[in-house]
């Protein structure tokens, strides 16, 4: 018993002589020859072994943690931009004997208790996420010391996962060839700062990162990550609301009441509180400053600062004085330094999205830095749409003011668009048909015919911030007196933008063309889409008649004017799409109970649908579609050292230009809306319920009847009305074999082709035109093909259209 006994005191002696050694340095001796940089963490640079050391004075305490991209990769198709951030973690360190973790706290699931057991069954139901672990390499009292290093350089902002979501590539981080990036290590009073140089290697990297790096194989970045120190307290979380124009914050919350909701939703703003709290118009506490990325050149520059500066008018209507302002960067400011909201001019190899994100607490949705990226490719866009539009170049020195002044506008209610997300907005989509209310929407430039037929764009976009932006400022900053039902009051602010004609409806309800609100959709104009559809087409036929080698400038190889004609022959594909929601539509808000109406949306009335599916099918006659042969006379192949590119035509004549194929890509574009097939089984749905509605079969027979049994035509036309009856039966094929279809519709579209099987049968048997008569046994013989199941077609087989969003 007594040797036992011995045993064990000696084991526990030689632990503890281990532990003593394994911690013998104390942080001073450890770090004795090392940089250091004090601040809400401190932080020990070895230059001689290029290893960043981090002391932990805040074991268990809870940060703020988050990932960007200083210097990204210059690909829109990949993403990956400089200056983006990823999202915002609740982390802490926590101490495991030698080991130190960096825990990620998982808060989708919550218990708002006073109840510490209550809390913990929560928190040990749901799996959280250890993000780094660490060896103590000193201690000090009940501080420690690790080695930051290789979580730095190791791919924490998923650079390798996004590339392979893009199917570019297996990429891995090489040691080798990363390292902490020291001029950009800083640390301050609430936040940490680090950035490391990473370098990524591949055996496969695909188009995309061929295009855009250096070498191929090997892509080298800089990751930053931020420690923040939660805000100070006193932040109050205000609640969402389906109609507030907010992005929600959301958790579930196991200690609610059984008859309550168990998710819990808020919005997310910065914090602003008055200097006076009763006055009716004050000073910021402290105001929200955003700063703007100096790499921005003027003109853009300047309206950069313009468009932003917008938002200062909606707090003001908010009773702030001064409260939102925007100011250039200071030298030597790090644009993704917390402690800065940021406006930044990114550059890319094609154009593409801007986007406001933001670093935030995660607990309560409180912003703390706003974070906007601007594609710097978009201003050319609209310039290029412009000069689509007037053809401007006389001669070399020819005045292209108005083209510039609209894309600066554009420019200009961008800045504020994604400034807006950055404050807490979400987009609404419905604006546009109230006139302009809201700069959260996507715009179309608004292009007038003047009395003398001419074009005007002087009014392309709008000036100012919008009245729907207003209203959702006051609901998300607005400060109430005491004693005022704070929930009420913000149902009374939304109950008065929806009495003057404003509403809100957002992504999930306008971006894709199965979409059934009739009034939301992106870059669309007019209180009436289908009557801003019609005008359209005349600004498009006036736009054309003008066009000439005067839309581009002199000197530039006449194969160039493609580019320049694709924004203009394509000018109507969205307002084509939102006056297609009219068909099997539904006019709806988001309604809660109490609202009025008490009607939770209306069925689209058969006038407005038949008058949005003629108007759509104009789009389709061969009249719209062909080109004049003046134009085609402009359209060479490419010269040397020019070359085709996503932006070009498609075309199915190799080198020279196709007069047809940029009419199948339309009308292709056009099937897809009439015939999707939910708005297919909505049709018939519709119809069952009320007979006043058209049914399906009535609604494919119209668009067969203006398609294919219209007057035959010679020449150009008649090869175009050829192609598009080829277009419309290959839809009909894919709604007839489309598994997520409906029953009903595929029948209809099985109907469909049987009887247009017979009727190409007979037309052929009596046409005296060698060309129709080869085009009618075709589709004849095409058609019974694919009834017999010996035919396989997909979508791809049709031309399609060259990317347009973000116009």
């Amino acid at each position: 018993m007594m040797f036992k006994h011995l045993t064990r005191l000696l084991m526990v002696l030689c632990t503890i002589g281990f532990t003593s050694a394994a911690w013998a340095a104390t942080i001073a001796e450890k770090t004795k020859d090392m940089v250091v940089q004090k601040g809400y963490f401190t932080t020990y640079w070895d230059e001689s072994s290029g290893q960043l050391y981090l002391e932990i004075d805040k074991v268990g305490e809870e940060f703020i943690y988050n990932t960007g991209l200083p210097a990204g990769l210059g690909s829109n198709d990949i993403g990956l931009d400089r200056g983006q951030v990823g999202d915002s973690l609740l982390v802490k360190f926590e101490r495991h004997g030698d080991k130190v973790f960096l825990h990620h706290i998982n808060l989708k699931f919550r218990a708002i208790s006073d109840n510490l057991q209550e809390r913990k069954a929560v928190r040990d139901a749901f799996a959280s996420s250890v993000l780094g672990g660490f060896k103590v390499e000193a201690q000090t009292d009940d501080r420690v010391l690790i080695n930051f290093t290789p979580h730095l350089v190791s791919d924490q902002h998923g650079i390798a996962d996004s590339i392979a979501r893009a199917k570019q590539g297996n990429f891995s981080v090489d040691a080798a060839r990363s390292a902490v990036y020291m001029p950009r290590t800083k640390s301050f009073p609430k936040n940490t700062e680090f950035e490391a140089i990473l370098t990524l290697k591949s055996s496969n990297p695909g188009r995309y990162v061929r295009d855009v790096s250096a070498t191929g194989k090997i892509i080298t970045l800089r990751q930053h990550i931020s420690f923040v120190k939660l805000p100070e307290p006193g932040y109050k979380v205000r609640d969402f609301n389906v109609n507030s124009g907010y992005f929600d914050g959301r958790y579930v919350d196991y200690a609610v009441p059984i008859e309550d909701n168990i998710t819990r939703r808020f919005i997310t703003r910065h914090r602003l509180e008055k200097k006076n709290p009763g006055a009716a118009m004050s000073e910021a506490v402290e105001p929200i400053i955003y700063y703007l990325d100096p790499g921005a050149p003027e003109p853009i520059r300047g309206a950069l600062l313009d468009g932003a500066r917008w938002w200062n008018q909606a707090f003001e209507a908010a009773g702030y004085k001064n409260a939102f302002q925007v100011k250039m960067l200071p030298d030597g400011a790090d644009p993704m330094d917390v402690r800065y909201n940021i406006i930044n001019w990114v550059h890319r190899k094609t154009r593409g999205w801007s986007y406001g994100w933001r670093v935030a607490d995660p607990r309560t949705g409180e912003i703390l830095k706003g974070h906007v990226t601007l594609g710097s490719l978009r201003v050319r866009q609209d310039y290029l749409i412009a000069t689509a539009l007037l053809s401007p170049y006389k001669e070399a020195n020819s005045d292209v003011t108005a083209l510039k002044e609209m894309a600066l506008a554009r420019i200009r209610q961008l800045s504020a668009h994604e400034v807006g997300h950055t404050i807490g907005l979400a987009h609404n989509f419905t604006t546009s048909s109230a006139g302009r209310a809201s700069v959260m929407d996507y715009p179309h430039p608004l292009v007038k015919i003047k009395d003398d037929g001419t074009l005007d764009i002087s009014d392309a976009y709008d000036v100012g911030i919008g009245e729907w932006d207003k209203y959702t400022i006051r609901y998300g900053y607005g400060e109430f007196d005491k004693g005022v039902d704070e929930k009420q009051a913000l149902k009374g602010i939304i109950k008065e933008a929806f009495a003057k004609g404003l509403e809100f409806i957002s992504d999930p309800d306008s971006r894709s063309l199965r979409d059934v609100h009739a009034g939301s959709h992106l870059w669309d104009s007019g209180a009436d889409p289908t009557e801003e559809l019609e005008r359209l087409y005349s600004v498009r036929q006036i736009a054309l008649n003008n066009f000439s080698e005067k839309a581009v400038r002199p000197g530039a190889p006449l194969s160039s004017l493609e580019e320049v004609l694709v924004p203009l022959y394509y000018l109507h594909r969205y307002q084509l799409e939102a006056s297609g929601k009219a068909l099997g539509g539904l006019d709806y808000a988001y309604t809660t109970r109490g609202d009025t109406p008490a009607e939770a949306y209306q069925i689209v009335s058969p006038a407005r649908q038949k008058k949005a599916l003629n108007a759509i099918l104009q789009s389709v006659t061969p009249e719209f579609l062909a080109l004049p042969e003046r134009i085609l006379n402009l359209l060479p192949p490419k010269a040397y050292g020019f070359e085709r590119s996503r932006e070009s035509f498609p075309r199915h004549t190799g080198k020279s230009f196709d007069a047809m194929a940029l009419s199948e890509a339309a009308a292709s574009h056009v099937m897809t809306i009439l015939l999707h097939p939910e708005r297919a089984q909505r049709i018939v749905e519709f119809h069952a319920r009320d007979q006043a509605q058209v049914s399906f079969p009535d609604y494919m027979e119209q668009i067969v009847d203006r398609v294919i049994r219209g007057k035959k035509l010679t020449g150009l036309k008649g090869a175009l009305d050829r192609r598009v009856n080829y277009v419309l039966v290959h839809h009909l094929m894919l709604l007839d074999q489309n598994g997520e279809a409906s029953a009903d519709a595929r029948a209809a579209a099985h109907l469909t082709l049987t009887d247009l099987r017979t009727w190409f049968e007979k037309q052929a048997r009596k046409s005296g035109d060698s060309l129709y008569r080869a085009h009618y046994l075709y589709e004849a013989d095409r058609i019974g093909q694919y009834l017999a199941g010996n035919l396989k077609i997909s979508a791809s087989d049709l031309a399609a259209l060259p990317p347009g969003s973000p116009i």
